[in-house]
């Protein structure tokens, strides 16, 4: 019997918090791993204990490429961020928690170490329960803030005041989606001039206020068509985005992203966190259908995943930018990998969550330092959850 041998997979969920999922691995070393899924958190939950657990338990968690390859290729679901690869990507993250601290060293340097010692930082522009709810918010700049840092009624009612407090705080990079809301009239199918007009405002107002000095991105949401999306695209360019996200539905048709790179040329597409596994990425790539890789670490595969794709974009000349506008671990797990990513240049942040409830989870987050997050300390992750979350988290537990 090895140390390493895996004897328990535990998964924790909150009410308050309905999209994520904690998955928690232990060893007969006393050791045990954290990683973190999210969106559909029901249906992980129940591919982790009906169909991973069976398989892990009793497996040796050293074994990491072996357990991901078994994973990542399940019957059903391997083509896309489907709960088998949302399952997948926090047992890898967990797995790889555990080897950093078997070895005693952060997961940055299992994973053969960092490529820079800082990374800059973007401030995506989310209120306080941005994406952590079942049902989505939605707004339309009329609502009362709920706090400082409720950054998605800022953008829609004060860009220019938000980009100041943003500078203040020492970041030069921000993402906003004011086009969001004229989506629905035509099912995106078309923007109208007066919709158009209403969506360019906000980056008029930051251009406006503070010039060159913030980079701003326009994030999409995958709920365009492609002749809506080039109107909207070609319509920024002259305002300079440094990206525009995930601009068409859905992001898995690379051809079509590449017509649009060709029918809006003054405007680089990033692409996309809703992707799950290499070969999605490949065929983005091949396609020309993008300028920014973006990835999801619990959407598209874990950091086994992760480095793959990002050596794929790294072939292809195409830097990465790790997602996360959803959980604690995801962010800590990104941040670990885009100090490693020798291609990485951004690590996406929510100031609002960063200062509320991420702090209620777990123990240790990300430091920021004028703009720029700085590597987690300690072996593995470096963040555990809080004694209060464990508390009062519903727990399930499969044990060999």
């Amino acid at each position: 019997m090895t140390a390493s041998r895996i004897t328990a997979i535990r998964t924790l969920r909150v009410p308050e918090r309905a999209n994520l999922c904690w998955i928690e691995i232990e060893t007969a070393e006393g050791l045990t791993g954290l990683g973190e899924a999210f969106r559909g958190a029901a249906a992980v939950e129940g591919q982790v204990h009906d169909l991973v657990a069976p398989y892990l338990l009793g497996k040796d968690a050293r074994d990491i490429e072996r357990h991901h390859r078994f994973l990542m290729t399940p019957y059903v679901g391997f083509g896309s961020s489907s709960a088998e690869i949302r399952a997948a990507s926090a047992v890898d993250i967990a797995l790889w928690d555990l080897a950093g601290q078997r070895l005693g060293v952060p997961v940055h340097e299992a994973l053969g170490g960092l490529s820079r010692d800082r990374i800059r930082a973007y401030n995506t522009c989310a209120g306080y329960d941005y994406n952590s709810r079942q049902v989505r918010r939605e707004v339309d700049g009329k609502e009362n803030a709920t706090g400082p840092y409720d950054d998605q009624i800022a953008f829609m009612r004060s860009a220019d005041e938000l980009a100041h407090s943003l500078l203040d705080e020492g970041f030069t990079a921000m993402k906003i989606w004011p086009f969001d809301g004229a989506a629905a009239a035509s099912g995106g199918q078309l923007i109208n001039l007066d919709d158009l007009r209403r969506g360019l405002e906000p980056f008029e107002k930051i251009r406006a206020a503070v010039g060159d000095r913030m980079e701003v991105m326009a994030e999409l949401h995958s709920l365009w068509s492609l002749p809506a999306a080039a109107r909207i695209c070609n319509a920024l360019a002259p305002l300079k985005p440094f990206w525009v996200e995930d601009p068409i539905a859905k992001m898995d048709d690379a051809l079509s992203l590449a017509e649009l790179r060709r029918a809006a040329p003054g405007v680089p597409i990033c692409a996309s966190e809703t992707l799950g596994g290499k070969v999605a990425f490949r065929d983005l790539l091949v396609a020309g259908g993008t300028d920014v890789v973006m990835l999801d670490l619990t959407w598209c595969g874990g950091l086994t995943e992760a480095r793959k794709i990002a050596a794929l974009a790294e072939a292809w000349a195409r830097p990465v930018a790790p997602h996360d506008c959803t959980g604690p671990v995801t962010l800590v797990a990104s941040l670990h990998f885009a100090l490693h990513a020798a291609t990485a240049i951004f690590q996406e942040v929510v100031r609002a969550t960063l200062a509320t409830w991420y702090r209620d989870l777990v123990t240790d987050l990300p430091v920021l330092e004028k703009g720029f997050v700085l590597p987690m300390a300690g072996p593995g992750l470096g963040t555990r959850l809080t004694a209060e979350t464990r508390k009062r988290a519903a727990t399930r537990e499969s044990r060999a």
